[in-house]
């Protein structure tokens, strides 16, 4: 494919990312001078380093992100504009958080399935059937409503403030050699996952999970290096997986959330117009951004999917419950990394009453 993967995304943003540890290391005095650097252009000009592992060929995802960007810039008359670094051309998807921290960026847009290991209140939203419905799940994550508080409340030990997201459609489990009907069609498949829940997910089917970004998929499952993926619709356009993935299994086995974050001590540091800006700015993200994507998805992605030759099945009745049972265990796993049973049972019970 030479310099380029699929869909014109440049071959620098889509190699495999760096681990935290590895980039905080190989990144050094450098990346300390870029991030004084990009501090001090945001006082004196007002410019907003932003970044996201996210191309432009995302065509559910990208206007949401845009939305964000000229809401800030028209709701704080101009004073704060986004200077964008999109597809991994400042920032790989694994290094974004750490890259956030150092302050490499100001804000960036990322999938909470990249970062929830690190802020285990995100996977409350990540876990498999947690919501009836998807109308539920985007109730859910209103700015304005408790959830939003509670999260935010749990960033802020951690230095890091949620500005507002959109929640992805749900994901479903895509293959290639054979429909997955009921949870034991997943024993010993390999699966490509993007966070942790989602390894989670798979392993309580029986799976085994592979950790890649989406760049990397499309080879891997030409390959035979995996059997599918557990990814929501998006991914499948977005990559061109359509036409190589055989079947879809639709149920709620995973979802995230598209999320728009800042450093809590440069949000506390900006004048309140400006952050009353930067949180209206994260409303339309999740506002008019969630009903770009879910119109897409509807009007657009799933006829693609379709065309391509994509066969959907769908559990129900005693299979759909066997799936359910299978994967009540990483609900456990889960309150284990949030450490705090009272948190856990509360934003759970948040969801739930959206």
């Amino acid at each position: 494919m030479g310099g380029h993967t699929r869909r014109g995304v440049p071959a620098a943003a889509t190699g495999r990312a760096l681990g935290r540890r590895s980039f905080l290391a190989a990144a050094g005095i450098g990346i300390t001078a870029l991030a004084a650097c990009g501090r001090a252009e945001a006082t004196t000009a007002g410019a907003v380093t932003t970044a996201t592992y996210i191309p432009k060929s995302y065509d559910d995802l990208y206007p949401g992100i845009q939305t964000f960007m000229d809401t800030l810039a028209a709701r704080s008359g101009g004073r704060l504009t986004c200077d964008m670094y999109n597809a991994g051309t400042l920032l790989g998807a694994e290094q974004l958080l750490p890259g956030l921290l150092l302050g490499v960026a100001d804000v960036m847009f990322q999938t909470s399935s990249y970062v929830s290991s690190s802020f285990p209140i995100l996977g409350a939203m990540e876990l498999p059937f947690g919501a009836e419905d998807y109308a539920k799940q985007r109730r859910a994550i209103d700015p304005d409503g408790p959830l939003f508080a509670l999260v935010n409340e749990q960033l802020a030990a951690q230095g890091v403030r949620l500005l507002g997201g959109m929640p992805c459609t749900f994901e479903y489990l895509w293959t290639v050699g054979r429909p997955i009907l009921r949870p034991e069609d997943v024993r010993g498949l390999r699966i490509r996952v993007a966070g942790e829940i989602e390894g989670e997910t798979v392993k309580a089917l029986g799976g085994a999970p592979v950790f890649m970004g989406s760049s990397e998929v499309f080879e891997a499952l030409e390959r035979g290096t995996i059997d599918g993926l557990m990814s929501y619709l998006g991914t499948v356009v977005s990559r061109d997986l359509q036409e190589i993935v055989r079947y879809g299994t639709r149920a709620h086995f995973g979802a995230y959330t598209v999320d728009a974050y800042c450093r809590s001590d440069w949000y506390a540091g900006l004048d309140p117009e400006l952050r009353a800006a930067l949180d209206e700015a994260g409303r339309a993200l999740y506002r008019d951004g969630t009903e770009v994507m879910v119109g897409v998805h509807e009007g657009d992605y799933l006829a693609q999917v379709l065309e391509g030759g994509v066969e959907i099945v769908e559990p129900t009745g005693a299979d759909l419950e066997a799936f359910r049972a299978a994967v009540e265990p990483v609900y456990g796993r889960w309150e284990h990394l949030i450490g705090d049973q009272a948190v856990a049972d509360r934003a759970v019970a948040l969801i739930n009453e959206a």
